[in-house]
C-alpha cells in the first residue's frame, strides 16, 4: 500500500522545455519532482509517486490532511 502526501510547489524549473521540474515541499522535505503532464503553478498541491506529479489536490483538502498527519504524529 503507498500512502501519497501533499506537496507544495515552491518553483518551477522550465529551462528544458521537455522535462518541466518543480520544487515540490513535502512538509518540510524538499524534493525535485517532474511536473510535465501536469497543469500546475506555484503554490498548488500535488500528489507524485516515484518522482513524477500524478494529480493536482485542492489546497484545503491538502492542508486538511496534512493536518491530520499531525495529530496522528502526537499519538
Amino acid at each position: 500500500m503507498c500512502l501519497a502526501i501533499p506537496g507544495k510547489i515552491v518553483n518551477i524549473d522550465r529551462s528544458e522545455p521537455e522535462l518541466t521540474m518543480a520544487k515540490v515541499d513535502f512538509s518540510g522535505i524538499m524534493k525535485d519532482i517532474c511536473i510535465q503532464w501536469v497543469d500546475v503553478s506555484e503554490g498548488d498541491y500535488i500528489l507524485a509517486h516515484a518522482g513524477m506529479a500524478i494529480s493536482v489536490v485542492d489546497a484545503r483538502e491538502a492542508e486538511e490532511t496534512l493536518e491530520d498527519l499531525k495529530k496522528l504524529e502526537r499519538l
